[in-house]
């Protein structure tokens, strides 16, 4: 139905901004007459009419009761077709279309409409099939698994009492109280937080309480300490963010790892000695250094592609939903409380405008691949989307199912599939550039 409407649309396309085109929309007042014939006979058959049998009762009545529906489901099929002969247009590559003006709807006349969209510039992607880049891989060294060899010596070692003054990575066994009056309805973490017997506290990252590593390196078994320790404006406890609180600690005993001999690592990891252990490490990192390898050189590629792009023009309504998904990311990371909230809102001028040149920067880049997966006629299929979904899934800890309605209630669906369409063309340039 809309195919054969829009065949009787008059359509003007005009330049209206930057990426941006003016849609001006025509139906003459036959094909308007017409039309509203076929929506009222429609209606007249399935609306209840007292006195009538359905799809008897006379048109003017018709008319009259359901204007209301009449005009609505006019305004459906108008549009409806001339999204059809816009879209229609091969020479349009459009991103969204939005109403800018609507008319009032009068029986027997000309009806006309006015739609803006946004559309793709036009991007020069030169000779993108022939791309070359020279990226090495970074050889393993004997020292790097001597190093990793050792990490895993420490790693899958166990703690043990010693005596003497506490070092740097060891565990210390201790009672500590911060001098802070908790609130009546405080948590069971923030009670531990503030106050424990018989605790572990690790002399490395992330302290346990900040200040500690500092304050307890050197500490002996059976003495007392006092720091001052000074939350961070973000910490995870919002009660203490941002707060100074001095803590007594008592150190009842000190712990250092175990370094594994060759023989209880080789045990340990399950391998049938020492060399295999090592071979096993250098193809894993053989591997992370390859994978690197194909990183770079994907940055690389799209170097030379944003190089040889030359300027062109952003559509401005891309890079402000840009803007608004890095402030929103920017929001995330600072604001902890109402009054994170309020200093957020005074400075966003400021937040804004040290988004911007990223938010640009990601708009040209998706626009870039963007326009060579059309070239290429690179496309996501749903087997794809699925498993992108599980991944995503595992990592938000919820079912794919529930992410993926998540994501089209909030229309990010598409923005994922662009995602894994520009991760495709990447990965295909990439291959031929390397090879």
């Amino acid at each position: 139905m809309a195919e054969k409407l829009s065949n009787s649309i008059v359509l003007e396309v005009k330049d209206s901004g930057v990426c941006t085109k003016e849609f001006a929309v025509k139906i003459d007042a036959e094909t308007a007459k017409n039309e509203q014939k076929k929506v009222v006979s429609y209606i007249a058959g399935v609306a209840s009419i007292p006195g009538f049998r359905p799809g008897k009762a006379p048109a003017g009545m018709v008319c009259k009761k359901y204007a209301a529906e009449i005009n609505e489901e006019l305004r459906n099929r108008f549009v409806g077709a001339a999204v059809a002969k816009i879209e229609a247009d091969d020479a349009l590559d459009l991103f969204s279309l939005r109403f800018k003006e609507f008319g009032e709807i009068k029986s027997g006349e000309e009806f006309s409409f006015t739609m803006e969209g946004i559309v793709a510039p036009e991007i020069n992607t030169g000779d993108y099939k022939n791309l070359k880049v020279d990226v090495p891989v970074d050889a393993v060294e004997e020292k790097a698994i001597d190093e990793r060899l050792d990490m895993y010596r420490s790693m899958y070692g166990s703690y043990a009492d010693v005596e003497g003054a506490a070092q740097a990575e060891d565990m210390l066994k201790v009672d500590y109280k911060g001098a802070y009056d908790l609130p009546e309805d405080a948590s069971a973490s923030l009670k531990r937080q503030i106050e424990a017997k018989d605790a572990f506290m690790w002399l490395n990252e992330p302290e346990n309480i900040p200040g500690c590593i500092k304050a307890l390196t050197g500490a002996e078994i059976g003495k007392e300490y006092t720091f001052d320790a000074e939350y961070p404006a973000d910490y995870r406890e919002a009660e203490l963010a941002g707060k100074k609180i001095s803590y007594t600690v008592k150190v009842s005993a000190v712990q250092r790892r175990k370094q594994l001999t060759d023989a209880e690592l080789v045990e340990r990891t399950g391998v049938a000695d020492l060399d295999t252990l090592r071979d096993n490490i250098r193809k894993g990192m053989e591997l992370d250094a390859k994978n690197q390898q194909r990183r770079n050189a994907a940055e690389a590629v799209f170097a030379k592609l944003n190089e040889q792009a030359g300027e062109f023009d952003l559509p401005e309504a891309l890079i402000e939903n840009e803007v608004q998904k890095l402030l929103q990311q920017k929001a995330r990371e600072i604001v902890k409380s109402d009054e994170d909230a309020e200093k957020f809102k005074a400075e966003l001028a400021d937040h804004r405008a040290a988004v911007e040149a990223d938010a640009k920067k990601a708009v040209r880049r998706a626009l870039i691949l963007r326009q060579i997966a059309k070239l290429e006629n690179i496309t996501v299929e749903d087997k794809e989307l699925d498993e992108q979904l599980q991944m995503m899934s595992r990592y938000y800890g919820c079912k794919p199912n529930e992410l993926r309605d998540m994501l089209e209630k909030s229309g990010s669906i598409d923005e994922l599939r662009a995602d894994i369409v520009n991760g495709k063309v990447l990965e295909k340039l990439t291959e031929a550039a390397i090879a």
